[in-house]
């Protein structure tokens, strides 16, 4: 349920978050993580790989060479670890990611409404083009935005700032910014979007995406359009 109200400002454009929000993929990431970090020499059981996991839980929806550069002790092992990652997402991805309920219907009604939509990721560009792909969503949203050349990954606001001038919004509060996490939350709060809206259907819990900035907190996506639709 919202926990403000809508914003006045007519939305042009929303900013979403792929895995946990447009899509699920059942741990993935998670599996992914622990192959990196057995990769970098990180003991498969004990304190270490239980705080790394966490880690990687709570940063989740950032960009994922930065958790690895937080986690690991030089940049050469954090590259290593993210091309480990990287890896053994993508042998995963076939079979193991699928829309979240309801998210290819909101994407298609928002665009049919004029509002531009644009999929975002923590994932490099070639990880989530192998999503896209998977899902056959080539053609889905208007655009598709990852970590690097299109500025740096979440909490920084890059991403949904280099959305706003690709879709030539009139105004940054005409953004609106959907995700499963805080740090999606708090980049469109940096962003100056004005509506934040977290869904519960992946990392992280309604009392986290609000203490980052959401202004409204729905069930999924599917809820979306009754939010921003007439």
């Amino acid at each position: 349920m919202p926990n403000s109200t809508a914003s006045h400002t007519a939305v042009e454009l929303v900013v979403m978050d792929m895995a946990g929000t447009t899509v699920t993929d059942d741990g993935l990431v998670i599996a992914a993580f622990d192959t990196a970090a057995t990769t970098v020499g990180l003991a498969e059981t004990g304190t270490e790989r239980d705080e790394a996991r966490r880690y990687v839980l709570d940063t989740m929806g950032q960009s994922k060479i930065e958790v690895f550069r937080a986690l690991f002790d030089s940049e050469d092992r954090a590259q290593q670890a993210n091309r480990a990652f990287e890896a053994a997402y993508d042998a995963l991805i076939d079979g193991g990611v699928a829309p979240v309920p309801g998210a290819v219907d909101t994407v298609t009604r928002l665009r049919d409404a004029g509002i531009k939509v644009v999929l975002t990721t923590g994932f490099s560009a070639a990880t989530q083009q192998r999503v896209i792909e998977a899902l056959g969503w080539q053609d889905l949203a208007d655009a598709w935005l990852a970590p690097g050349a299109a500025g740096r990954g979440r909490p920084h606001p890059d991403l949904v700032l280099t959305a706003a001038l690709r879709a030539e919004v009139s105004d940054v509060a005409a953004v609106a910014v959907v995700g499963d996490t805080a740090s999606d939350m708090l980049s469109g709060l940096r962003a100056g979007a004005s509506l934040r809206a977290g869904v519960l259907t992946g990392a992280h819990r309604a009392p986290a995406l609000r203490e980052a900035g959401a202004t409204h907190v729905i069930d999924s996506v599917a809820d979306l359009p009754a939010l921003l639709l007439p």
